[in-house]
């Protein structure tokens, strides 16, 4: 079984930043080569604190951002606004303060979701990280921001839709916990993307024809000619300029990046093929209409409680026709435009859509064609046959992993890959 990749999950992607290393500045390639080296690094202490089983505290949701001062190690930041203080004169201090609030309301509000564990886990954000650091990222535990360049990017914390973004990787891990790598990577990038989106979009009260489906605008200077960082709406679109290149990200299966699943590969390409999944969810939305968080938001969120790590675009496009039959009936506008979306991304359902209990017992209708009763029980058994090896093998790791480590003589802590 490939071991679980205890990735950072940066808003940067890698291919972004490698394009940087080109530049006649010598600035921008500077600072492009210490965030490729800080988020390597950042990744092994991730790793090595999940096998310690070091898990964060409840706090019923409560913020504290710190300021790390341009340095680079958090211990030595120090505290700079607690839960319900006052503003500071620090904008970034602010910025961070109220985008965890406003992601953390609309989890609340939206999905009745304490926080992103569900249990009331601490927001602890650090602002002005390192010296002309280009990213922003979710660790497992909080959230860091730099600075940026301030030649190419600006302050990460301008952008409410990048704070949604990460934060949301932590929802994903403690819920399907999407592997990072290939197209169930692609796939944890893709639902930061789209939470993201619902984020700002839910503040200013847009609806899905008067939103602009962009991730990260805010975070370029105003020299950069470009959008985004990445466009729901277009995939492939978001900027297209000499320091950065194009955006290469594909809207359409037919198109998907067989990247190598490494480090240097992105892990598949996750920031690349993320285009596909979230061109899917803006179909569906524009599709059903209205606000985004409402009708398509729950068919996402309730198909991402129903996921597992390997679940891949087939499985979830299948997972989320499944879901809104069940909340708004079978063959309803909500299911209909779910199949559509998918289609127009040249993504089809799996077998995993024969589990969805229609009412008619003869021949059962799916987008593009109709599967006889007894064929979709034939495919039902399958998927759960799957599902059941998988758990089977997940939990003899588990078993192995704690027998060893108390032959060790070490304390028995929480297996690895372990959420809660």
């Amino acid at each position: 079984m490939k071991a679980h990749c205890r990735c950072l999950n940066c808003i940067m992607p890698p291919h972004l930043l490698k394009k940087l290393l080109e530049s006649k500045d010598r600035s921008i390639r500077e600072a492009a080569l210490q965030t490729l080296l800080t988020t390597t690094r950042l990744r092994g202490e991730r790793h090595v604190r999940s096998i310690a089983g070091v898990f964060p505290t409840a706090a019923n949701g409560a913020r504290s951002i710190y300021d790390c001062h341009h340095k680079t190690r958090l211990p030595g930041a120090t505290l700079a606004r607690a839960e319900g203080a006052n503003p500071t004169s620090d904008v970034s201090v602010n910025q961070a303060y109220d985008g965890f609030g406003k992601t953390r309301d609309f989890y609340q509000k939206i999905f009745d979701r304490n926080s992103v564990d569900n249990r009331g886990m601490r927001l602890d954000g650090y602002v002005h990280r390192g010296i002309a650091f280009n990213n922003a990222f979710w660790d497992g535990q909080e959230m860091i921001f730099g600075d940026g360049d301030g030649i190419l990017f600006t302050d990460f914390t301008d952008s409410l839709d990048v704070i949604a973004h990460e934060l949301t990787h932590g929802v994903t891990e403690f819920t399907a916990n999407l592997e990072y790598h290939n197209q169930s990577g692609a796939l944890n990038e893709s639902v930061s993307d789209v939470f993201g989106s619902m984020v700002k979009q839910w503040t200013l009260g847009q609806t899905v024809d008067q939103a602009d489906w962009l991730i990260g605008a805010e975070v370029f200077t105003p020299s950069v000619k470009g959008d985004a960082l990445r466009s729901l709406k277009a995939p492939g679109t978001a900027y297209d300029n000499e320091q950065m290149g194009k955006d290469p990200q594909p809207d359409n299966f037919q198109n998907y990046l067989d990247l190598p699943d490494t480090e240097d590969g992105d892990f598949g390409g996750v920031h690349i093929n993320s285009g596909i999944p979230n061109k899917a969810f803006y179909l569906a939305a524009t599709g059903i209409g209205g606000y985004s968080w409402e009708e398509a938001g729950h068919i996402w969120y309730t198909s991402l409680l129903a996921s597992n790590p390997q679940t891949d675009f087939s499985d979830f496009a299948s997972t989320t026709w499944i879901k809104a039959g069940q909340l708004y009936g079978s063959g309803s506008h909500q299911q209909q435009a779910i199949a559509a979306a998918w289609d127009g991304v040249g993504v089809k359902l799996s077998g995993a859509s024969a589990a969805s209990r229609l009412p008619d017992f003869g021949r059962v209708t799916l987008y593009g064609g109709t599967v006889s009763r007894e064929k979709e029980g034939e495919q039902t058994l399958d998927l759960l046959r799957r599902q059941v090896a998988q758990l089977s093998t997940e939990m003899k790791d588990i078993r192995d992993e704690v027998m060893k480590r108390r032959g060790n003589g070490s304390p028995t802590v929480a297996p690895i890959g372990a959420n809660s």
